[in-house]
């Protein structure tokens, strides 16, 4: 018999590692581990997107998933020996606690990885002389020529999946609910469908991707995260297309195998700046600090752009990445507090929560990370509201105290504040000229 143990690619098409499994020849037990310590270090969030796309997926396998709960040090080779497996067949995981545990796995049992969650699995594009890119561009250009695999012919037909009530080993548990959930559907067949709708207007996306305002975005992140899709199946369906809007996109998916990529070759830049001067600059703390982050995260900054991309994160449990970039700007440059307090906000909140690029993706917006933007280039978030929600339909959405206010006049409001809504907790004109003097500092 062989196994399957699955991970970051809950689907059953185009997955490689049932390719390698299937040439065994044998049945294959398909397992998963509820590992704690992943488990309490994801929100609610992401927690219930992980549960329901479980249950996605047993459903697809009629019901032959074998869920456990433990360390996969001690679960998966205690499965493998319950079934005489020679092999566990695995996508491999390039994040920091996913190589730690892999290896640990690996002085127990034979790990046969095949094919990653990436396009261009972390390692493979690097610079003539063999080092990493930096800087996202060259990076770019050598990832298009490097290319990437077609989609593999893969179903829940493929593999003769063992039934769990047929193993004797480790007890099968019942998979988990989550009470704080998103209203994202979960599971390869929601994906395919979220996907082929998108499709219909990737076009557009080139021009509209900026404007919280409308629905322009894919909103795929949180099916890439837990691979209810796989960027090859993307890419080829994008390949078919002759658009702005298609090629724009592809450039989204080759960011995030660069984010992969950066964290592949720095793990400590999860928790820690890329940029090691950062380590110097000076941040705001205290109960003050706190009472502003307080602020930030409630969505009552009184800026109303960034109030409304925090109230769409704590109801939805995502926001809009250019309200992503515009609010971490204000965390950092006008209240002056540190980059990793507000990314493991997000983490905890977000259902698409991705260590790398939730990570530097706001390190890019601090300055301290690769290929960042300039610590000197602070969002002004009244300028930013008007410019990517220039009717004020986003900001109306999510603030319901601006309802009455009209067009983009609902940024400025030059006229006056609503009853219930505050006033700015800080001067953005004055906290720009600090934040650009400390960066002088280093």
């Amino acid at each position: 018999m062989t196994l399957v143990w699955f991970r970051r690619d809950l689907r059953l098409g185009d997955l490689p590692t049932i390719t390698a499994a299937a040439d065994s020849g044998d049945p294959v037990l398909g397992l998963f581990v509820l590992d704690d310590r992943l488990l309490k270090a994801s929100g609610g969030p992401r927690r219930d997107f992980l549960f329901r796309s479980l249950a996605a997926l047993d459903e697809q396998m009629g019901g032959r998933l074998l869920v456990v709960n433990g360390d996969p040090e001690t679960v998966v080779p205690k499965v493998a020996r319950a079934i005489d497996a020679e092999c566990v067949h695995v996508s491999a995981d390039y994040g920091p606690y996913g190589r730690e545990r892999d290896e640990r796995v690996g002085k127990q049992v034979l790990l046969v990885t095949t094919g990653s969650p990436y396009a261009v699995a972390p390692g493979r594009v690097v610079k003539s002389d063999g080092e990493p890119y930096k800087v996202f561009t060259p990076y770019f250009r050598q990832w298009l020529d490097h290319g990437w695999r077609g989609p593999a012919d893969t179903s829940a037909s493929t593999l003769d999946w063992i039934d769990p009530a047929d193993v004797s080993g480790p007890r099968r548990v019942q998979i988990p609910t989550e009470e704080d959930g998103s209203d994202f559907a979960a599971g390869e067949k929601a994906a395919s469908t979220q996907w082929s709708e998108f499709l219909e207007r990737v076009k557009g996306y080139d021009d509209e991707r900026n404007r919280p305002d409308l629905d322009a975005t894919s909103r795929m992140s949180v099916y890439l995260k837990y691979g209810n899709i796989h960027p090859r199946t993307m890419l080829k369906d994008l390949g078919a297309l002759r658009s702005e809007g298609s090629a724009a996109y592809r450039r989204q998916i080759a960011w995030r195998d660069f984010y992969a990529d950066i964290l592949f070759q720095r793990p400590d830049s999860a928790r820690e700046n890329y940029v090691k001067k950062f380590d110097k600059i000076e941040l705001d703390s205290g109960k003050h600090a706190d009472e502003l982050f307080a602020a930030w995260c409630e969505g009552r900054t009184g800026f109303p752009i960034v109030d409304a991309g925090m109230r769409q994160l704590n109801s939805e449990k995502w926001m809009h990445n250019r309200v992503r970039m515009i609010v971490a700007s204000f965390l950092v440059k006008d209240l002056h507090l540190p980059w990793w307090r507000g990314a493991r906000y997000f983490m905890n909140t977000l259902v698409d929560g991705d260590l790398a690029s939730n990570q530097h993706g706001w390190q890019w917006t601090a300055g301290s990370g690769t290929d960042a933007s300039p610590y000197f280039r602070v969002f002004n978030p009244i300028t930013q509201g008007e410019k990517f929600d220039p009717t004020g339909d986003y900001v109306r959405r999510w603030v319901p105290e601006l309802r009455g206010e009209e067009g983009k006049a609902v940024h400025t409001l030059k006229f006056g504040r609503p009853q219930g809504y505050p006033d700015p907790i800080v001067d953005h004109k004055h906290e720009r000229e600090v934040a650009i003097a400390r960066f002088k500092a280093l």
